[in-house]
């Protein structure tokens, strides 16, 4: 049951089928595996319900805090993906991660100079399908159980979507809040198509000292100069606005380079790729999900992506792992 459960959210359910015969000799068919995840998904959503019951307990009666040097940095990131579940469509499956933010060899993206760059390491996932209300509750559950308010300081990194800082403003109000980096140079690119051809020289020139300016903090101006710009281009005059109150409304979540002097991550890559390791198994060619079938493999799913697959089977089960 429990490698069937773990190779469910790995694998399709048939492939899960030929895996087992191949090199386990286990006959089992898809549909058995499906009611294995029908069953045991179900306790991992009640395990993560009731989890997130205690969450909700005030700080004070709970947290044990960790001063001093072997107080870790940690951070959450937040992202959100599209998956397909039938009779609904389209719906976005919410992924949050918790980290902690260590420096590492690496290489500093506007000197090229090789230096010590902070990290996400140790990284544990979340996902839920609908509001971001339950989402951040489960966040919040998660951050609680890896010791958030142990740490000496935190962070949280997102895009621009305002569900994101909703989350942050209620569970995380107090950490450092970074507009993704690459997200806001996307915006940067779209204001530049704008005002510039394609294949204009200019563009590119125009990139350049933009991105220089973000990443030295200035986002104010960058909006302020995108506003200055409409009067000019009335054929985007809104497009460029909306560029621009982007800069202007989120100027405090890009003090890039200040950032990343005070050693924290600017960048939501590591949520991303948790996004696209749940895509990976939700929206393969042909797969149809119902809501309830994808609500079950969710958290089996989750478990696996945070290396604690083998402690929640023994939590449900009572079963020591192998």
């Amino acid at each position: 049951m429990r490698e069937s459960l773990r190779l469910g959210g790995l694998l399709p359910y048939q492939e899960v089928e030929e895996v087992m015969l191949r090199l386990a000799q286990v006959s089992i068919s898809k549909a058995s595996v499906w009611r294995t995840v029908e069953v045991y998904g179900e306790a991992f959503q009640r395990l993560e319900a009731e989890e997130q019951v205690t969450a909700m307990v005030t700080p004070a009666q709970w947290h044990t805090t960790v001063t001093g040097e072997g107080a870790p940095r940690m951070g959450v990131a937040i992202d959100g993906g599209m998956m397909y579940i039938v009779g609904e469509g389209w719906k976005e499956l919410k992924v949050g991660t918790v980290f902690e933010v260590t420096m590492q060899p690496g290489v500093d993206p506007e000197s090229k100079e090789a230096m010590a760059m902070p990290t996400a390491q140790t990284l544990s996932y979340v996902a839920h399908l609908g509001g971001p209300t339950a989402f951040g509750t489960l966040l919040w559950s998660d951050a609680r159980r890896r010791h958030w308010w142990g740490a000496v300081e935190t962070e949280v990194v997102g895009d621009g979507a305002a569900w994101i800082w909703n989350v942050t403003s209620l569970h995380f109000g107090d950490s450092t809040q970074i507009v993704d980096w690459y997200h806001a140079k996307s915006h940067l690119v779209a204001a530049g198509r704008l005002l510039y051809n394609e294949d204009d020289p200019a563009l590119q020139r125009w990139l350049k000292t933009q991105e220089r300016l973000l990443y030295q903090g200035h986002a104010r101006r960058i909006g302020d100069s995108l506003l200055a710009e409409v009067a000019s281009h009335p054929q985007v005059a809104e497009q460029l606005r909306a560029e621009a109150h982007y800069f202007l409304h989120h100027h405090r979540r890009m003090q890039y380079m200040a950032f990343r002097e005070a050693g924290w991550v600017i960048g939501s890559g590591m949520v991303e790729s948790g996004v696209k390791q749940y895509k990976s198994r939700f929206c393969g060619p042909g797969m149809r999900w119902s809501r309830a079938g994808a609500e079950r493999l969710i958290p089996v799913r989750s478990a696996i992506l945070s290396g604690r697959f083998d402690q929640r089977w023994e939590q449900i089960t009572g079963s020591p792992p192998n």
